[in-house]
């Protein structure tokens, strides 16, 4: 436990309130605050390599071509030069604070740009005055409801994307850095400084412009209400590039327009990949309920008032990126016991009891992994529990992306699995079974078997623990703490968490062989 309460510790410094994480202006006070201070990155490797490594969606490294640069004698890129000697000449404490803020890290900073997105669009809708309630649609996405509502299998499925996207564009990045090696401006010019730092990576294309252009392509996509704000975010981490002598205007638009036509690939692959069915229709929500009864099963209700209908039913159908659909299928676990058995009426009881003897120790590990509306949801809980520890192994960007789109595909999968599993067996909560239940915290409004925080967290714990050896088990018991979580509140009988923390293990070893095969290790 003390090791556990060590990681909060560590944890907690590292995630600002939400307020902060809100914030898209300036990067004076917003998301950087929980990571204002850090300096900039510095690679123990630069994985030259990283060029040969394996895409996710991209067929080969140089599927975009890329012109190669004018010579550094040209006078084109002279006049690149010139311009960064001009900011430099006359930098602003705004532009200097957007160099030390880009410089920490562009995977880290869209990162927690995202972060801090799902935080502001996990609101479920409030309901018509009939009773009804509206759905977000991205066709509208102007119009109340807002789109999206980030719940966590939204979350996850946009982690993936975006850290994937990411990833795919720096490895193609990196084939263009080492196959033209254009040195960067700080060395080809003495009287350039540099301000983000110093590292012997060729600067054409930018990997800073190409993670902007990526990740503002994607997010665009994603969150179509905050197109400004990320345009903004694209502009300021590309002037932050030329103005701190990292890159040249000519190393900036090369790598955008890469990043950009990477994101392609991603969005084509988002469009039809049946998340856009996910909520499904009346007619199907009333066919889980009568399927339950055929069954002789009680079936899971929603407990708001009026009754909300089930979040995404169908997005057990979505296409993930490390199991196919028959891997969907084959993870179930067995059926939960019977709800007229006594092994169920157990489980209940055993709920109540929970509730009744919770310890100050049990609510606090409730409330830290909670995770509700209004927060990035347990795939961003666990998104920023991997920032805090990547910050101190000096990745690269490309390495860094990696890391994260492993983690973030494993949770988009386990997303997934659980809502596979969750819409099959229609398995109603405890407070259903015995109303006398007073949960800690809010009830979900989808079915109880399996465990969400148990599938997430197990899937982030295995794929994290492979990354970093050393944390693996501590990352193994943050896991079982967050599943036990769920079992503390009352939301979830004890069988809900351990089916779904041993098919959460099962996703993160997919996402180990995937790590295992990329080229990277």
């Amino acid at each position: 436990m003390q090791l556990f309460i060590t990681d909060i510790k560590r944890t907690i410094t590292l995630i600002a309130p939400l307020a902060a994480l809100l914030g898209l202006s300036a990067c004076n006070k917003s998301v950087s605050d929980r990571t204002a201070d850090l300096p900039p990155l510095a690679p123990a490797s630069e994985d030259l390599n990283a060029g040969s490594w394996k895409p996710i969606l991209m067929p080969r490294p140089d599927t975009f071509a890329v012109t190669a640069p004018v010579a550094t004698s040209n006078t084109l890129y002279i006049a690149d030069l010139n311009e960064i000697k001009g900011y430099q000449a006359h930098l602003t404490s705004d532009q200097q604070g957007q160099i030390a803020y880009w410089s920490a890290g562009g995977v880290l900073r869209w990162n927690e740009i995202m972060l801090g997105l799902m935080a502001k669009y996990n609101l479920p809708p409030y309901q018509n005055a009939d009773g009804s309630y509206p759905i977000p649609s991205s066709t509208n996405p102007f119009a109340y409801p807002y789109f999206p509502f980030a719940n966590p299998p939204y979350a996850a499925r946009a982690l993936a994307y975006v850290s994937a996207a990411q990833y795919d564009a720096l490895v193609a990045c990196w084939h263009y850095k080492t196959l033209y090696n254009r040195p960067a401006p700080y060395l080809v010019d003495s009287t350039i400084k540099a301000l983000a730092g110093k590292n012997n990576l060729p600067s054409y294309p930018s990997e800073g412009a190409v993670l902007a252009g990526v990740s503002a392509e994607m997010m665009k996509l994603l969150f179509p209400d905050e197109l400004a704000n990320i345009q903004q975010k694209l502009q300021e981490q590309e002037t932050a590039l030329i103005a701190s002598g990292a890159a040249a205007r000519s190393d900036v638009t090369a790598g955008e327009a890469l990043g950009r036509q990477i994101a392609g690939l991603f969005i084509a692959r988002g469009r039809a990949d049946n998340a856009g069915k996910a909520v499904g229709t009346p007619a199907g929500w009333a066919s889980l309920v009568t399927t339950a009864q055929s069954k002789n099963q009680v079936p899971w209700l929603s407990l708001e008032t009026p009754a909300r209908p089930p979040m995404l039913p169908l997005f057990g159908k979505v296409k993930g990126f490390l199991c196919d659909s028959a891997t969907i299928v084959a993870l179930r676990p067995g059926p939960p016991p019977s709800t007229g058995s006594d092994s169920m009426k157990a489980q209940t009881q055993a709920a109540y009891s929970m509730i009744k003897n919770a310890t100050r120790d049990q609510m606090r590990i409730v409330q830290f992994w909670a995770d509700g509306v209004g927060t990035y949801t347990p795939p961003g809980h666990w998104n920023a529990i991997a920032d805090g520890d990547f910050v101190n192994q000096n990745y690269s960007e490309v390495r860094w992306a990696r890391n994260l789109a492993l983690l973030n595909m494993a949770e988009m999968d386990a997303a997934i699995s659980c809502w596979d599993i969750k819409y099959y067996y229609f398995n109603p909560r405890p407070t259903q079974m015995d109303p006398t239940i007073k949960t800690l915290t809010g009830i979900p409004n989808f079915p109880s078997y399996v465990s969400g925080h148990s599938m997430f967290s197990a899937a982030a714990a295995t794929i994290l623990g492979h990354i970093l050896p050393s944390r693996a088990t501590a990352y193994m018991a943050m896991a079982q703490e967050a599943a036990n979580s769920r079992i503390y509140a009352g939301i979830h009988y004890s069988i809900d968490c351990t089916a779904g923390f041993s098919v959460g293990q099962n996703i993160g070893g997919y996402a180990i062989k995937r790590a295992q095969s990329d080229g990277a290790e």
